[in-house]
């Protein structure tokens, strides 16, 4: 049997009445750089924050974070959208839950996947960020500490800084794995790009053209990221620093 294509498929009215199967992959769109952009900063947030902790020397405390990292670093991020989603709500106080379910769905998937994304996402760059202020030379941390600085302004002025650009590169991996995770959001109903391709492929039949249109816009997408990251590394590299020197 042959497949009869039609590249003109993205011109023609959705079924949903929303527009055109084009207008219903650019609102796809829309919903990945939101979800990706909000999920990235709660991952920066908790991140650093985590990752921080975990090299202040206090037992407990690094304890405490290394149980944060393993308990969202090990269970499978579609696991967790589903627990986000179905469990949580059932969970939490009534009054919660009841918000939560009774929201307008897309908002409530958009807000669930964003929460499951970002602390994911933040327990894998709380091992960047400690693994880059171990890996800094102890002198930098001691010279701090003899100018008279304190231990928050030790890692705010000295550590930090130096970390950030240490683990740049990695980051920008991570913000890349962000944006293609955020498919999974169409497990629990988000219309992101792979679920507008799913819907145009489900009212269309159309799905080498739906599905070769996402591919694109990822790839676009991604494309763009690395480029701006690579400007931002050149902006944040530090000439002749190498890495950690004992």
């Amino acid at each position: 049997m042959n497949y009869h294509w039609d590249w003109l498929i993205f011109w023609a009215q959705s079924p949903d009445g929303s527009g055109t199967y084009l207008h219903t992959l650019i609102r796809g769109t829309y919903w990945t750089l939101s979800v990706s952009a909000l999920a990235w900063l709660i991952a920066l947030a908790f991140g650093v924050i985590v990752g921080v902790l975990r090299t202040t020397g206090i037992g407990w405390l690094e304890r405490l974070c290394a149980a944060y990292v393993e308990l969202f670093r090990n269970i499978p991020l579609l696991v967790q959208m589903f627990l986000w989603y179905f469990v949580f709500p059932e969970v939490v106080p009534n009054a919660l839950g009841h918000w939560i379910k009774s929201a307008n769905p897309t908002w409530s998937t958009f807000w669930t996947a964003v929460v499951c994304l970002g602390l994911f996402t933040s327990a894998r760059i709380a091992e960047q960020v400690r693994a880059g202020v171990t890996s800094l030379p102890r002198g930098q941390n001691m010279a701090g500490t003899a100018l008279g600085l304190t231990r928050p302004q030790v890692y705010r002025y000295l550590l930090l800084p130096m970390t950030a650009r240490i683990i740049m590169p990695p980051l920008t991996s991570e913000l890349l794995n962000l944006i293609k995770n955020s498919s999974l959001a169409f497990t629990i109903g988000l219309l992101e790009i792979t679920g507008a391709a799913r819907a145009m492929q489900e009212f269309s039949f159309q799905i080498f053209e739906s599905f070769t249109a996402a591919t694109i816009l990822y790839l676009v997408i991604n494309v763009i990221v690395v480029v701006l990251m690579r400007y931002v590394e050149k902006w944040m590299s530090v000439p002749g620093f190498i890495g950690a020197k004992k």
